[in-house]
């Protein structure tokens, strides 16, 4: 069977030859953008004098009824017509004849590629910002009935000082608030129109670019005709974004399987994102979080793979750039169902409020706490650094924390303890009291909630 662009050539490739060029297999996912893309350039084509009015009328009826069957599933993709777009020209042609030929007049497929996948990324972006509004709403209404939650913070993963749970949720919230504003800004750059750049250098046909940006709602056109068939800088974008967000979801599983687990027990994750085990009856895995874990390195690679392609093409269009769609439906695919599983799995999760706080009446967390309390009493920080090392050492050596060393071995260590510093180191007290700007006092969290709700 001849191809569509077969004019020239006097030999045809063998099928599995054609199967390792063709993309359908892949790109028909922007069957329904290919459709409008080209409804709104025909549309162009008319009201520039270039097509008759009839036959442009034509072909848009014909364009309408194969994105209605689209929509409904019903068109059946052919490998031997290589891409989604050559498939939808012979679809055209099958249902309003020759004239549906004319569609192709004063376009590319380089460029046609390129407003497909503009179109789909300005719809995935603003869906995936809409999933991340979801999840933040969650860490919210999670952090708002944990404010006085007391949760044993660490650094290097060793217990640091006590905090609010409500306000660790938070910092995760303010992760997904930087992930929004990425993706919003990227969007200026995906929201701008290749269509009418033809393959690399323009057209001869009086072409309007200014009104199919309008109709297909772009904000703005590229400037030039090779920089817009040949970019794909917005694509490595958002997987460099889909990255970063997935190493959030990523640290946050991180703590979630942690914290499920037999030695830490702070909450207990639902059964409907957990698994059991195949020979063991007692087990519970967080089966969910670990997927998500697991899975950020596969956007990572899209990411690479992305700047692999890249990297070393000349202008413009390459066949190369054929593979820039896999990675980047791969990620949005991923992206979206890892949101969506971790928000369903922080909505029922369960918080095991009195394990938290049981951790931090046993160990030292308060220790800093007692640092600051001799600074108030007039004693130099590194000095107090010292005398409160040397008490936790005490308590290690005799199996005890600070709370129960008695007044008299506080007395030997500096006079200026007093009995009021058994209320200063309890946790509730020490969290309540941190209430600097970004603090995790008791009040500092709930004006950050608050913030937080303005932000979504």
């Amino acid at each position: 069977m001849s191809k569509l662009w077969g004019g020239r050539f006097t030999q045809t490739a063998e099928q599995w030859v054609d199967e390792f060029g063709a993309s359908i297999s892949f790109d028909q996912q922007l069957v329904k953008e290919d459709i409008t893309g080209s409804i709104a350039h025909v549309t162009m084509l008319s009201k520039c004098g270039i097509l008759a009015e009839e036959e442009a009328e034509t072909i848009k009826k014909g364009l309408e009824t194969l994105l209605a069957k689209a929509e409904n599933n019903e068109l059946d993709f052919k490998v031997e017509y290589e891409d989604i777009h050559l498939n939808i020209e012979k679809m055209l042609t099958d249902e309003v004849g020759a004239v549906g030929g004319k569609l192709h007049t004063a376009r590319s497929r380089n460029d046609q590629v390129a407003t497909d996948i503009h179109l789909y990324m300005k719809k995935e972006v603003t869906s995936i910002i809409e999933q991340l509004n979801r999840l933040q709403s969650v860490l919210v209404q999670l952090a708002e009935k944990h404010v006085e939650t007391i949760f044993p913070g660490y650094t290097h993963l060793q217990r640091a000082q006590p905090i609010s749970f409500g306000h660790h949720l938070l910092a995760y919230f303010w992760m997904f608030e930087r992930d929004k504003e990425r993706l919003s800004e990227s969007l200026k750059r995906i929201n701008v129109s290749p269509l009418g750049a033809g393959a690399l250098s323009g057209t001869t046909f009086p072409i309007d670019r200014e009104l199919t940006a309008k109709l297909l709602d772009f904000g703005a056109v590229y400037k030039n005709s090779l920089d817009a068939v040949s970019d794909r800088d917005f694509l490595i974008e958002f997987c460099s974004n889909a990255s970063m967000i997935m190493m959030h979801l990523s640290r946050f599983c991180e703590e979630l399987i942690l914290w499920s687990s037999q030695e830490f027990q702070f909450v207990e994750i639902s059964d409907k994102y957990a698994t059991g085990s195949s020979m063991m009856p007692q087990k519970k895995n967080p089966d969910m979080a670990e997927l998500i874990r697991g899975k950020t390195g596969r956007v990572y690679g899209s990411l690479m793979t992305l700047l692999t392609v890249m990297k070393g093409l000349p202008l413009a269009y390459n066949k190369d750039m054929q593979e820039d769609k896999e990675p980047v439906f791969d990620s949005v695919k991923t992206l979206k169902g890892s949101l969506a599983i971790f928000t369903g799995m922080m909505e029922e999760i369960t918080v095991n409020k009195d394990k938290m706080e049981k951790a931090v009446s046993q160990d030292f967390s308060n220790a800093t706490e007692l640092a600051d309390y001799l600074v108030n009493k007039g004693i130099p920080f590194r000095e107090a650094h010292e005398i409160v090392g040397k008490l936790v050492l005490r308590c290690i050596e005799n199996h005890i924390y600070l709370l129960d060393l008695p007044m008299n071995i506080y007395k030997e260590a500096s006079s200026c303890f007093e009995e009021d510093v058994y209320d200063f180191l309890h946790p509730y007290k020490v969290v309540e009291r941190r209430n600097s700007l970004g603090g995790t006092g008791f009040s500092a969290v709930q004006a950050a909630i608050e913030e937080a709700k303005k932000r979504i």
